[in-house]
């Protein structure tokens, strides 16, 4: 984590040789790109809640602009679009370079509320800096 200023959140993820799905060209995996994308994405739904609940990934949508290189780190931003009683809507983009992504997402939370979200849910992610 970078830096969280809600509902928007930034994370870096530190290059290691295990990303590469490309050996020869020296390319990012595809499939880190979308966890990546899913991972701040479901960090901006928890922080642009007014309490955090469980909320499942429903579609998560991808577009790739450009291949992730090896040896250089991963950037990634989301922000929170609308909250509904029932969803939560998130855009989140991917870079290596600034104004240059590599790719775009746009994932859909649902809520589940606080009736289906386990007691200790907040504590658990936050710790003690606890959550407003």
């Amino acid at each position: 984590m970078v830096e969280v200023s809600p509902p928007w959140v930034k994370m870096c993820l530190p290059w290691r040789d295990e990303l590469l799905g490309d050996t020869e060209r020296g390319l990012v995996h595809g499939g880190v790109l979308t966890m990546l994308l899913d991972t701040v994405c479901g960090s901006a739904v928890l922080c642009g809640l007014p309490s955090p609940e469980v909320c499942p990934t429903l579609d998560l949508r991808v577009d790739h602009y450009r291949p992730a290189l090896a040896g250089q780190p991963i950037m990634a931003e989301a922000r929170v679009l609308r909250v509904t009683g029932a969803m939560v809507f998130t855009e989140g983009t991917l870079w290596q370079e600034p104004e240059r992504p590599i790719a775009r997402g746009i994932g859909n939370f649902v809520r589940l509320g606080p009736r289906n979200t386990p007691p200790g849910f907040a504590e658990a992610l936050f710790g003690d800096i606890g959550h407003d």
